[in-house]
């Protein structure tokens, strides 16, 4: 039954990213105003989206190892297993928990430096919240419902560090380019402050990495910790 009721989360979770991905998608080439924002990089140079397309591939590949389980069983499909665990121990979890965090934290000290006001214009409230607050409890969810076995914390932090270096290459291949930056608060920093604040994103990304270990060893305990190696 509870394998059943996981299926079911999976299949509904991974239907709505995918919505939210074509809505905003098809919205945008309409909308002029949203057009404009899209402009210089289009949606993908948003954190936010990515996110958005991440979390949709996570539980689609959630939903193909549910179904495959139940048709070969679990031990004929351990890759896909460890590619799920390895997608969204290392990226889903500490990219959508970060999203959150730091997105409510610089909104609710100053909205302009993240989500100007004329945005509420343009994006409804509900596809902000969808964005941006229904991540987190979706990925709490997955923690809670099911058990993630983590690579070594070395190799963790190292996929995580490389997925964070290619989103800062990109907005600083972005602001070259186009001399714009991806969000106004990168505007109010000098180049010092930039490197402290992309140092201070992996570090807090870093520490949410951490936690989400925690929180797997809490709910499911040891059992799902990587064997070693034998020599």
């Amino acid at each position: 039954m509870k394998r059943t009721c996981t299926c079911i989360y999976h299949f509904l979770v991974f239907s709505w990213y995918i919505f939210l991905n074509y809505y905003i998608s098809q919205k945008g080439g309409r909308d002029q105003q949203k057009s404009k924002i899209f402009h210089n990089g289009g949606q993908w140079k948003y954190l936010t989206f990515l996110n958005l397309l991440l979390q949709a591939i996570f539980y689609g590949v959630a939903c193909m190892e549910d179904v495959l389980k139940r048709i070969k069983g679990e031990k004929e499909i351990k890759f896909m297993t460890a590619f799920r665990d390895l997608l969204f121990t290392t990226l889903a979890f500490p990219i959508s928990t970060f999203v959150f965090l730091s997105f409510w934290i610089l909104f609710l000290y100053d909205r302009e430096l993240v989500y100007p006001k004329a945005l509420d214009g343009i994006f409804p409230v509900w596809l902000n919240h969808a964005m941006h607050t229904s991540i987190l409890p979706f990925t709490l969810a997955e923690v809670i419902l099911r058990p993630h076995c983590y690579p070594r914390r070395k190799k963790g932090l190292t996929l995580l560090a490389l997925a964070s270096l290619a989103y800062i290459s990109g907005v600083l291949w972005i602001y070259s380019e186009t001399g714009t930056w991806v969000y106004p608060v990168f505007a109010k920093l000098s180049p010092v402050g930039l490197t402290a604040f992309f140092s201070l994103s992996y570090i807090f990304n870093a520490g949410i990495y951490l936690l989400g270990e925690k929180l797997n060893h809490w709910k499911w305990g040891d059992t799902m910790k990587p064997r070693k190696k034998r020599k």
